[in-house]
């Protein structure tokens, strides 16, 4: 769902009505936990601003796929079970994926309907004002369960409009394929999921393409036999809480690996893009007018990278040698291209760039949650979804509990998490004869 900014007082108008709980968001996050609500009888509304996981179908390009292998989609009482599950669907059979669950069990949804303000009750509860197509109306819940995701307001740099207005500037959500953007050079910022594969869009589109490279690592598609996230499954590390990752919860600072799922599944590396014709440049420092600058953080960006794809594989070696499992031989990457020295300056016109995609990433944006439970860093405090009021939970938040959180896989086990602590209060607030849903 997309969050709301909050509104005043005068906005709560309308009938009242009480649920036991509100889920706010009608993504795979809120559809899992009104899965398992559903389950055990208990009293819920799902509300959603859009339409039920439109972002698969709005914020996604035409060629995207899953960079993780169909069988890891796993949702409350629902996993793929087409043909393919070592391969990766596209946006298009995401969307046809996920589709297919609400009619599994009949979620209590009300589309197009955002909530603008959420507080906390005096006496416990909450109260939530929301905007639906009859206008304006106010709720009580005795709980609460925000899955909005955590991706909420893309991040472009504040000198952005000091860049020359004849240079086409765009959101990666907002990219869908290479005929979108105007001929010419495209500059594509940042080299996240998202940014290395709609560089290798625009590229394999024969566009010439400059990207600006961040510190996200990459890692091998396949290595020894197999797809190397389901090597990482079976190792355990999509189950393996924050608390106990080197640096604990910093790791929900972490960029995800760059790989691609397309034409069935291969490595993104930047050096060979580059050896293609490719230009990369380090961290984006700033820009006016036809000029961006460039921090000299090239090198160590694509040594830190192979550095990290290394590294996982020798993980990989080490538990095969472990397990006794019998695989092919372990291999090693030689780099096929290294830059002569780190570039500090793109002119767009001598270089004929005509548009520049923004992939740096999103902000966090609960303004409309006027309940404090917030840390410095304006994202919520918990524990695996579980905040300090009591009765306010988050879901489908990346790192929420496990590396696999953020992804289909570890849904089902946070939102299990969630309603167990809901139901669980429920048993404890309600005595034995209590009517239960």
């Amino acid at each position: 769902m997309t969050p709301s900014h909050q509104t005043g007082p005068s906005d709560r108008t309308g009938p009242t009505e009480h649920h036991e709980v509100v889920v706010v968001g009608g993504g795979q996050a809120g559809l899992s936990t009104s899965w398992c609500l559903t389950r055990d009888g208990v009293d819920h509304v799902v509300l959603e601003a859009r339409t039920l996981t439109h972002e698969w179908t709005d914020s996604r390009w035409d060629s995207f796929t899953l960079v993780t292998p169909n069988w890891q989609c796993r949702l409350p009482g629902y996993a793929y079970d087409g043909p393919d599950p070592d391969g990766f669907m596209t946006r298009e059979e995401v969307v046809a994926w996920l589709a297919g669950y609400p009619a599994t069990f009949g979620p209590p949804v009300r589309e197009h309907t955002a909530v603008t303000r959420l507080a906390e009750r005096d006496g416990g509860g909450f109260e939530l004002t929301a905007h639906g197509p009859d206008g304006p109306a106010t709720m009580t819940a005795d709980h609460v369960v925000v899955a909005t995701g955590g991706y909420h307001l893309p991040i472009v740099p504040p000198w952005a409009p000091a860049l020359d207005p004849a240079v086409t500037q765009l959101q990666s959500a907002d990219y869908r394929h290479p005929g979108q953007l105007p001929d010419g050079a495209v500059l594509v910022v940042g080299s996240g999921q998202s940014g290395a594969q709609i560089a290798e869009d625009l590229h394999l589109a024969g566009r010439q393409v400059h990207l600006a490279v961040g510190d996200a690592p990459r890692v091998a598609r396949r290595y020894r036999g197999r797809d190397v996230m389901t090597w990482l499954c079976d190792m355990g590390l999509y189950d393996t809480p924050v608390a106990s990752y080197p640096g604990g919860s910093a790791a929900r600072e972490k960029t995800n690996h760059y790989v691609t799922g397309r034409d069935g599944g291969r490595d993104i590396d930047l050096r060979a893009f580059a050896a293609d014709g490719m230009r990369l440049y380090g961290l984006l420092e700033g820009g006016e007018d036809t000029q961006v600058r460039f921090l000299p953080t090239l090198t160590a960006a694509l040594d830190a990278a192979d550095a990290t794809y290394r590294s996982i594989n020798r993980d990989v070696d080490r538990f095969v040698e472990r397990e006794g499992l019998d695989a092919p031989p372990a291999s090693s990457y030689e780099p096929v291209w290294a830059p002569e020295e780190d570039p500090a300056v793109l002119d767009l016109v001598a270089e004929g760039v005509t548009s520049i995609v923004w992939a740096i990433g999103y902000r966090a944006d609960y303004r409309w949650v006027d309940v404090g439970v917030f840390a410095g860093n304006g994202r919520p405090a918990h524990t695996r979804g579980v905040t300090a009021v009591p009765g306010l939970y988050f879901l489908g938040l990346p790192w929420l509990h496990t590396w696999g959180s953020g992804r289909f896989l570890g849904i089902a086990a946070d939102a299990e998490h969630v309603v167990s602590c809901i139901t669980g209060s429920r048993r404890t607030a309600a005595p034995a004869t209590a009517r239960v849903g």
